[in-house]
């Protein structure tokens, strides 16, 4: 009987563990080779898709990021990561810079300082 029961509390523990970590996962919708910028934490609000650099984002992105992710493709030479600047044309310091498949549903310093970005090969 007590083998039962430890097999029991066991299994509602592990189930209780995978469902909150469903729960709390939250996979951002961007298609490959994209870097995909949203307005509002965790992949919400306005989106825009990029598959190469922008060095002027436009008003409605400009300073209102909020949520990122790098789904560009790696390969030998390929500038995959991808660096997000302060400013337009590319100024004003790097506020993320994202790896290879890498989300970020949220940075309080980098949250709404984004003005462009471009690919690199490393960060």
């Amino acid at each position: 009987m007590k083998r039962l029961t430890a097999l029991l509390a066991a299994a509602l523990i592990s189930t209780g563990a995978v469902l909150t970590t469903s729960a709390d996962a939250q996979a951002a919708q961007c298609r490959s080779g994209y870097f995909c910028v949203w307005t509002h934490a965790n992949f919400d609000g306005m989106k825009i898709e990029h598959s190469g650099d922008d060095h002027w984002w436009e008003g409605n992105m400009n300073n209102q990021d909020s949520s990122w992710a790098n789904h560009g493709v790696s390969g030998p030479g390929v500038k995959d990561h991808v660096k997000i600047y302060d400013g337009r044309e590319l100024t004003g310091g790097v506020t993320l810079c994202l790896a290879p498949g890498q989300e970020v549903g949220y940075n309080k310093n980098a949250n709404d300082r984004g003005g462009s970005h471009t690919w690199t090969s490393g960060c």
